[in-house]
């Protein structure tokens, strides 16, 4: 199979791997690379970056890596991934998401032979989403193996201007935040990257082919690239949207909405009164958006096959919408009125299971204290936006677009 040639561009966004691939050597020179990638690292055509790079006569491609959910794959959520050979270039296949925390980071054998090691995922601008902690601990096993990281650029599908959340108290380091970043950190990747390398001393030799043409102020909609799903239950940007908040649902015994054809749109539960909690979700006047009564019934995951009362959320002005907020209110709401019903998560979560999951997704564990302590939503807010102190001094010598 030939490398298919150049693409043509009309005003529009230009990713990272595009731009890589106008000009390999520019940023490759004769390295011996590697790939970390997921179905999300293709071009506007929809062909693959490993399928792209393997047959390019100017790249050296010599293995790949997968995170969670699989290189091409779509595993579930937290269910281990294999090694194996990628059966489009016949390349070793390294998972980077197997049964331990350390399965999570590329060992040293496994990056022997390469010079340089290139990232290219999209991410939906949550910290919560795992492939910027992938990256992360890409960045920390490639230093002292003293492999150059080069991240290819993505935009961020919620926009790069809005910022919302808290950060992550001593100790609550998981692979759902590993640094005290706010939940919609307002970054791309490559701006991520940045970020932890100077702000959070990993110290890599790092480069990142940036987009050309992204406004931090475009949603996804308004970069004219196809969308891929980033993981199963990411189906489209308005998914990405709301995730910041509602993943919170995670952590607790109410259905995010897996299982259903809108995941963290939908949620509910058997004992939830879709009308009531409706109700009590507009007593917050919260903006942009709106809470319609519904009932859900889920395929898979938890309450599969049993009715659920639930709700399906309605941005009605995304850029008046603050997920983080909102999940939060759907948190203290749900406390309230069904006090006895309601629970946090007890299974382990994420490769912790020593602390509650609903900690490690806000990184606080006054908020968890302060809902079940019968606090108003403004109190709760309050204390689960604090802690970014690190994140506010090292952004903007971190981002690169205007």
């Amino acid at each position: 199979m030939c490398f298919p040639g150049p693409l043509r561009y009309n005003g529009v966004v230009r990713t990272g791997l595009e731009r890589l691939l106008e000009d390999p050597r520019r940023w490759l020179g004769a390295a011996r690379v590697g790939l970390v990638a997921n179905p999300t690292a293709v071009d506007r055509r929809l062909a693959h970056a490993a399928d792209l790079l393997h047959q390019h006569p100017d790249v050296d491609l010599r293995r790949l890596f997968g995170p969670e959910h699989g290189l091409r794959g779509s595993a579930q959520d937290m269910v281990e991934v294999a090694d194996a050979t990628d059966p489009g270039t016949g390349l070793p296949a390294v998972s980077l998401y197997g049964a331990t925390f350390d399965s999570l980071s590329p060992t040293a054998e496994q990056l022997a032979g390469l010079d340089l090691l290139l990232f290219d995922i999209q991410d939906v601008g949550a910290r919560y989403y795992t492939y910027a902690a992938t990256m992360a601990l890409c960045m920390r096993a490639a230093k002292p193996s003293q492999v150059k990281v080069v991240v290819l650029d993505r935009p961020n599908p919620i926009g790069g201007v809005a910022v919302e959340g808290g950060g992550l108290d001593d100790g609550l380091e998981n692979f759902c935040g590993l640094y005290p970043v706010p939940q919609r950190h307002g970054m791309t990747l490559g701006e991520l990257a940045r970020l932890y390398n100077q702000t959070f001393g990993i110290g890599c030799e790092l480069d990142v082919v940036a987009c050309d043409g992204w406004s931090r102020s475009a949603y996804y909609d308004e970069c004219a690239l196809p969308w891929v799903m980033p993981s199963p239950n990411m189906p489209t940007p308005e998914t990405a949207l709301a995730y910041p908040g509602m993943c919170l649902l995670e952590g607790t015994n109410l259905s995010e909405g897996r299982g259903t054809t809108r995941p963290f749109e939908l949620f509910g539960a058997p004992f939830i009164d879709g009308d009531a909690l409706a109700r009590e979700l507009r007593r917050h006047d919260l903006p942009g958006v709106r809470f319609r009564p519904c009932v859900i019934e889920p395929a898979f995951h938890k309450f599969a096959g049993r009715r659920c009362g639930a709700l399906q959320l309605h941005v009605t002005d995304r850029r008046a919408f603050a997920p983080y907020h909102t999940g939060l209110a759907v948190l203290v709401a749900a406390r309230k009125l069904w006090p006895e019903a309601f629970a946090w998560r007890t299974e382990p979560y994420e490769f912790r299971a020593d602390v509650p999951a609903i900690d490690l997704l806000t990184g606080r564990p006054a908020v968890r204290q302060a809902i079940d302590g019968g606090a108003a939503l403004d109190e709760v807010v309050e204390i689960a936006c604090g802690g970014t102190e690190l994140y506010d001094a090292g952004r903007d010598g971190a981002l690169l677009y205007d």
